[in-house]
């Protein structure tokens, strides 16, 4: 082996760093190549048995154990950078898919009746009248999946439910629901939380031994709570639910967690104002609807998509926004039922499906995952 000096060995590298690109912009040529090929037959552009037998036979030209996997990484990051070419011409060509979505400029509000869970006096009570005005025909059910079922089989045109709070994190229920259902989140509202301890008028903080709300509700005061250890803390459906209980129940032992505008609601007296951990405490709804629409200005995408279960699987998905410059805002996983330690992804980036880079991306992991479904553009 020749004794080279630092310099020496830097310029070997830089030529042969100049070969290594001027192969690959030839590469690249030849893809583009495979891709005017597929748009004439409509053949697929990810083939994932093709890809193993690539690597597997590049893999298998290296002795060396450490260069061996260097090359399949290598080569694999190649080929999902030819895929990506080819998403772009076959988009280029009008071959990206339909989306099954509709523009409009505006979604309707007036003479609509739109349906949230809980009570009256709820967050999500609260969430509708705001998006929709306070003379809007809002109507209540009880659990949160029944206000889907509401939206999908017709009887109200909107439905608002809690979908992410801005300590507690996610709304587990609604993002596990929303693939359930034939409905699409067409807007967003947030409302500020204001947490309060109620009691029944008589009532006084001495007297409480049970505190009831809904479990973001009790987490999201958990400071204040805590330093009660010997109240109980009992879980119900809603916050404003728990306002409602206790006056129904007058029983002065109890308290609910709730929102001072519920409190009026059902003449409870305010024990102790503005509990919450943090006094920078916001909860995002979503509004559903039946139909696959978005506003011209919408600027935020929803999807949920499933991967295959092996190494790279996610970052190869998530690539596909990397390599058309699209901003992921929210990542969150949820457990696949039935299999043990397999998980889908729900993903929120900034865009419009009419933004050619957005389709573009979508194309790729549509292409690429188990399934995907959109969820919305709002």
């Amino acid at each position: 082996m020749e004794n080279l000096d630092l310099q020496e060995i830097r310029g070997r590298l830089d030529e042969i760093d100049t070969r290594l690109v001027e192969l690959f912009e030839k590469r690249m040529e030849l893809c583009g190549q495979v891709a005017e090929f597929k748009i004439g037959t409509g053949k697929a552009v990810y083939d994932g048995q093709r890809e193993k037998q690539k690597l597997d036979a590049v893999a298998a030209m290296v002795r060396n154990e450490f260069n061996r996997k260097g090359v399949h990484e290598l080569f694999s990051q190649i080929m999902t950078i030819s895929r990506r070419l080819q998403y772009r011409l076959l988009a280029e060509h009008g071959k990206g898919g339909d989306t099954g979505f509709t523009m409009v400029d505006e979604l309707k509000r007036e003479g609509v009746r739109v349906v949230y869970q809980g009570v009256e006096g709820a967050y999500s009570h609260r969430a509708a009248l705001q998006y929709f005005g306070e003379d809007a025909d809002v109507y209540h059910v009880p659990v949160f999946e029944d206000a889907m079922i509401e939206v999908e089989e017709g009887r109200a045109d909107y439905g608002v439910l809690p979908i992410e709070n801005s300590l507690a994190g996610a709304v587990i229920d609604n993002y596990d629901n929303l693939l359930k259902h034939d409905i699409y989140i067409v807007a967003e509202t947030k409302v500020a939380v204001d947490h309060a301890l109620l009691g029944l008028p008589e009532a006084s903080l001495e007297d409480i031994r049970r505190v009831y709300s809904h479990p973001q509700g009790l987490m999201q005061c958990s400071g204040y709570l805590g330093a009660h250890r010997q109240w109980s803390q009992i879980s119900v459906e809603n916050t404003a639910g728990a306002a409602k209980k206790v006056l129904e129940e007058g029983d002065i032992s109890q308290a609910a967690v709730a929102s001072p505008t519920a409190g009026a609601l059902y003449g409870l007296k305010v024990l102790e104002s503005s509990i919450n951990n943090n006094k920078n405490n916001t909860t995002r709804f979503i509004i559903v609807a039946r139909k696959p629409m978005y506003r011209k200005d919408a600027g935020k995408v929803s999807i949920c998509f499933e991967g295959l279960h092996k190494s790279g699987s996610l970052y190869n998905m998530l690539g596909n926004f990397i390599y058309n410059d699209v901003n992921m805002l929210m990542i969150e996983s949820r457990p696949i039922e039935g299999r043990s330690w397999e998980y889908r992804f729900f993903v929120d980036v900034e865009g419009s499906l009419s933004d050619p880079a957005i389709r573009n991306a979508l194309l790729g992991i549509s292409e690429e995952a188990v399934s995907m479904r959109i969820l919305g553009n709002y």
